[in-house]
């Protein structure tokens, strides 16, 4: 394949594998296992000393080739498909440290994330120093002799703080730790990770890569000698591994994954500034907007804004409720990345796990919404909001 190729040509053919019969749309191949000609071929095959599959948990030619596809997208040498975003999550971080090793999070994590490292690991031994990701100084001052792994969101879950990828992964390089990255919110459309540094890239593929509201799949992504060394074993023994039809169903998302985040992205930023209009809004974060607090790293960082948008209405919950109540084309929904326009109360639904004093700290207030834009018309999508905010209380 082409590596000149670039994104919405890549996503429609690089990986490609066709069986004997030629057919034009990807195969399916579900099945469990795989037939040897001869014992000698199966022990060369679990030897390594040929290619081939061996079992699908270990991995199988649909699976294959969506890693294939996604590493072009990424830039990346290697990946493994997993049964979803936060299977992906999961074994990035844990299979490369024991007890006794510590990690650095920013604390802006999706629930789910959070729990991992905060609750999970300890568990285990490793020990977790939560801090606020947005300035170099708290990443260096957390570092411990026994840090061995950087993680963080950017853009965040909901909030859409932004990190320094770069600065981070400078830092983690100086003592010797790996920076993983959660790509969800920017698409490796609008960020490339790797690129600016960080070792291991992990996507819930169940968001923009479906896309389309049918399946959970997650994506680990690295270098080769990274996945070959940490993530193998564990990927093998502890069966994270995405179910084929999944890995079909992923194919055909992100075939439109370009055409879909484009109207998104440009939805996105219409809404973000007919809400910041809005007298029933006390406040609008978009990547996009120049009043963001992090404009000059979204700058640096970033090639595109984001098909999500984060705002604050002044009457709290109640107006929270009474605004998603009232939304005719928005459908309210904690996933995001779709098809259709999604919304969601964080504060009592993705982040309810959390106290209040830890929703504060993250900027997540009684009033804080997370929208999620579809590919529907947007003069439809800012009359829906325009007459749903007419019942709100300003």
């Amino acid at each position: 394949m082409s590596k000149t190729w670039r994104p919405a040509t890549q996503l429609v053919h690089e990986g490609t594998l066709r069986s004997q019969y030629g057919e034009t749309s990807e195969a399916i191949f579900l099945t469990q296992g795989f037939v040897y000609d001869t014992s000698e071929a199966a022990e060369a095959r679990f030897k390594g000393e040929t290619d081939g599959f061996i079992y699908a948990r270990y991995g199988s030619p649909t699976n294959d080739m969506f890693e294939k596809r996604m590493c072009a997208l990424e830039g990346a040498e290697d990946a493994r498909a997993t049964a979803s975003g936060m299977a992906a999550v999961t074994a990035a971080i844990l299979c490369q440290l024991k007890a006794g090793d510590h990690i650095v999070a920013a604390r802006a994590l999706f629930g789910s994330c959070r729990w991992v490292v905060e609750t999970l690991a300890p568990k285990y031994g490793i020990e977790c120093t939560l801090i606020d990701g947005r300035y170099l100084e708290n990443w260096e001052k957390a570092i411990r002799p026994a840090t061995k792994v950087f993680f963080l969101e950017s853009p965040t879950n909901p909030t859409l703080e932004v990190v320094d990828i770069a600065g981070v992964a400078k830092l983690a390089d100086q003592v010797g730790a790996k920076v993983v990255v959660d790509n969800v919110f920017a698409t490796p459309l609008f960020q490339k990770p790797l690129e600016l540094g960080a070792h291991i890239v992990v996507y819930s593929a169940t968001k923009h890569i479906d896309g389309q509201g049918r399946c959970l799949g997650g994506v680990v992504l690295s270098d080769r000698e990274w996945i070959d060394e940490n993530l193998h074993d564990y990927f093998r023994h502890t069966g994270p591994a995405m179910s084929p039809f999944n890995a079909w169903t992923l194919l055909k998302g992100i075939e439109t994954l370009p055409l879909r985040v484009k109207q998104q992205t440009a939805s996105a930023a219409r809404i973000a500034d007919f809400l910041a209009e809005q007298k029933q809004v006390a406040k609008v974060i978009y990547p996009g907007r120049k009043d963001h607090p992090q404009a000059d790293i979204i700058a640096k960082q970033m090639s595109g804004g984001s098909t999500l948008v984060a705002f604050e209405l002044k009457g709290g919950k109640e107006a929270a409720f009474a605004l998603q109540n009232a939304l005719d084309i928005i459908k309210i929904s904690n996933n995001l990345g779709d098809s259709k326009s999604l919304i969601t109360h964080p504060a009592t639904t993705t982040h309810k796990n959390l106290s209040d004093d830890a929703r504060a700290e993250l900027g997540i207030s009684p009033g804080t919404v997370r929208l999620s834009l579809g590919i529907e018309d947007a003069d439809d999508l800012i009359e829906d909001f325009a007459q749903a905010l007419s019942k709100v209380k300003s």
